[in-house]
């Protein structure tokens, strides 16, 4: 397939598009708004000139945020246009960037070339970054046609996802190669983008970004205090975070067989995607889970048994909270979530099976035995008990974790460096 056709399978399947919009409003009504956006028309006013940085939803955008604060500090002059495609994602952007008066933001319009021809016209970057692995032929080929650089940045490629790119390649090969930097988390990544036709003098291994996550040492002290206020200094506290369908369910299962031995263990329950807060709730409550939802500010009780963390823009203080972490996202084929933000707090990790999106960096945590990986409920409970009852060992996970995020930081440096090269040419 080559991109004129994809371009006309896109029309086509516009009233599709329109129709998976609408399914999503009735989740999450955020969804209904500024459509037209979608589209390139009722755009926000945007000053032309500076820095164009797409990251798909929350977790890119957090992914972002140091590069953008990085490139604020190196470019003052500039101003920055973040997209995103969710409203989640949107959120998370305003809330990030709230005081920053150059950060400028829109969702990105759909692929279509009209579209992304308005778009570009409106914006006229010098330079466009992708986060991760979004990437769209129309709007690179129009890049490409203004002489505008595009980096793919912190960039992830799975071997699946490397093959659905072969599979298309009359339209992915042109597409990477009109690319001018790929800033690559990984060798194997590096390697499987050079053969799907990535020009090999634009692929740079540069590490992942997320290794060089910062933590306000206020966050733990914080956290320290609000434990003492809800009386929970000496209780064992897990959090078991970004939890997608179905995992919910093997959580709270292992929460009950946790109660047994500890009948006041405290879990503090993040689902990934607050269109699932209610539902989750409702799940907490049907199982008769004493409940407390973090958006109503209520504080903990000694007889609360789940704190419901429905709130946008806290995870990280939320792990603070907590004495051991499981990640979701792993226990159904999803992929995982990012391991490395409870091991920049110094908290020993858990996660399911399923970790193709984090191979490497699990890989890494599972070798210096700070990640424990369980397959279902009594795993989780076994893993969690044992960590409650061996706090040496605790202790131990969470300095390993430590470690391996001290060792590999310093891609935010190397990839600010290639994208002021080309700013800069």
């Amino acid at each position: 397939m080559n991109r004129t056709l994809y371009s006309c399978l896109f029309y086509l399947a516009l009233p599709l598009v329109a129709l998976r919009l609408w399914l999503r409003a009735r989740k999450a009504p955020a969804y209904a708004k500024r459509v037209s956006e979608r589209f390139s028309y009722g755009l926000p006013v945007l000053k032309p000139g500076g820095i164009w940085v797409h990251a798909v939803s929350v977790g890119e955008s957090i992914a972002a945020a140091p590069m953008i604060r990085g490139l604020l500090e190196r470019h003052p002059q500039l101003p920055i246009t973040v997209t995103c495609m969710t409203p989640t994602g949107s959120e998370r952007i305003q809330a990030l960037f709230a005081n920053e008066p150059r950060i400028q933001h829109c969702y990105l319009p759909y692929d279509l070339p009209c579209a992304a021809k308005r778009f570009l016209d409106r914006v006229q970057p010098k330079l466009a970054v992708i986060m991760e692995t979004e990437l769209w032929p129309n709007h690179i080929h129009q890049c490409a046609k203004r002489g505008i650089p595009v980096v793919l940045a912190n960039a992830r490629l799975s071997a699946r996802s490397a093959k659905g790119y072969a599979r298309f390649s009359k339209l992915t090969a042109p597409m990477l190669a009109e690319m001018s930097l790929f800033a690559v988390q990984t060798a194997t990544e590096a390697e499987r983008f050079r053969s799907l036709g990535a020009r090999p003098e634009t692929v740079e291994v540069t590490g992942s970004i997320k290794f060089d996550l910062t933590i306000d040492p206020q966050l733990l002290v914080r956290a320290a205090a609000l434990r003492e206020q809800w009386q929970a200094s000496e209780r064992p506290v897990w959090i078991a975070a970004s939890t997608h369908a179905g995992e919910d369910e093997v959580v709270l299962a292992a929460h009950r067989q946790l109660l047994a031995s500890y009948p006041n263990a405290l879990l503090i329950l993040v689902p990934r995607h607050p269109e699932r807060f209610n539902a989750v709730l409702e799940l907490c409550q049907q199982q008769g889970f004493a409940t407390v939802q973090r958006s109503s500010g209520a504080s903990v009780s000694a007889d609360t048994s789940v704190l419901l963390g429905d709130t946008m823009g806290e995870l990280l203080f939320l792990y603070a909270l907590a004495d051991s972490a499981f990640v979701g996202g792993s226990l159904v084929p999803n992929g995982g979530h990012n391991l490395l933000e409870p091991a920049a707090l110094a908290k020993p990790v858990i996660s399911g099976p399923h970790l193709f999106n984090f191979l490497e960096i699990a890989a890494m945590m599972r070798e210096a035995g700070a990640l424990r990986e369980v397959e279902d409920a009594e795993g989780l409970a076994e893993v969690v008990r044992q960590l409650f009852e061996l706090p040496q060992d605790a202790q131990k996970m969470a300095q390993a974790g430590l470690k391996v995020m001290q060792a590999n930081q310093g891609a935010l440096k190397r990839l600010l460096e290639g994208l002021d090269r080309l700013i800069n040419r």
